[in-house]
């Protein structure tokens, strides 16, 4: 029988957490939260799993980026302040992945996903403060190392990065909900080359179901963008709240009875 025939059950959870993931991966953050747990139900192991999950991550990205850009909502010059430190980190956090044990890899990734959505959970106000003007990130070296750090994290695992871009292109630079979403899903392409290429290169990467994941992930992000640029702000805001409960509680689910 043929890998798809095999895996028609696994595989139809994976095209629809593809989807749902693209989607709120452009509106919010935590859609690796749904997608690492669906490669890993189809019997990858945890390092091939998190390399796999990182081609649909470049691909939702990229889509997201060009049409969050085709809505006009994309600062395209912010890229040079916040690209290098998020590109590093992610490429620092990727090759920690990589290279850390298997075993204990599964726990790891199951208490780093969790702490990040509790950590949105307990902090709110955190995202998109109203009614304050955009900041450069070299002026605030906190959100310098704000970006390094969501850079190492989203390298390592990914799960839930978003939420911590949104804090910091959000909480500390003020940009609104929308483009500040827009620079996330740019920071993600940027930054996710340089952990797509360790995971390459270390041959981490199940190409059947990644390539399968990343056309669903890039449509559901299409949609994504195109219900953030028409919602309202508040409603907006209200579903990245809703969405960080969801995620925490995925996770705690998966960790208890993965």
């Amino acid at each position: 029988m043929t890998w798809a025939a095999e895996s028609a059950g696994p595989l139809a959870l994976l095209v629809l957490a593809g989807l749902v993931a693209g989607f709120i991966n452009t509106v919010a953050g935590g859609g690796s939260l749904l997608t690492l747990p669906a490669l890993m139900l189809m019997g990858l192991p945890a390092d091939v799993a998190n390399g796999s999950n990182r081609v649909s991550i470049f691909a939702q990205a990229a889509t997201g980026s060009y049409s969050y850009h085709r809505e006009g909502q994309l600062d395209l010059a912010a890229i040079r302040d916040i690209g290098p430190p998020t590109l590093l980190g992610n490429l620092l956090g990727a090759l920690t992945a990589s290279y850390f044990p298997v075993a204990w890899l599964t726990p790891v990734l199951l208490v780093t996903m969790v702490g990040i959505a509790v950590l949105m959970v307990v902090r709110p106000a955190a995202i998109a403060p109203e009614g304050a003007l955009p900041k450069r990130a070299t002026d605030h070296p906190r959100a310098m190392l704000g970006l390094f750090a969501a850079g190492i994290y989203g390298g390592f695992v990914h799960g839930g990065v978003g939420f911590v871009l949104l804090m910091v292109l959000a909480g500390t630079l003020h940009y609104d909900l929308v483009r500040a979403n827009a620079l996330k899903m740019l920071c993600t392409l940027v930054s996710g080359v340089a952990s797509l290429a360790v995971f390459l290169a270390r041959e981490q990467i199940a190409w059947a179901p990644a390539l399968v994941l990343a056309v669903a992930t890039s449509v559901g992000s299409v949609l994504g963008v195109k219900y953030a640029v028409k919602a309202d702000p508040k409603k907006l805001k209200r579903l990245v709240a809703v969405l960080v409960v969801v995620a925490c509680l995925g996770v705690a689910a998966q960790e208890v009875w993965g």
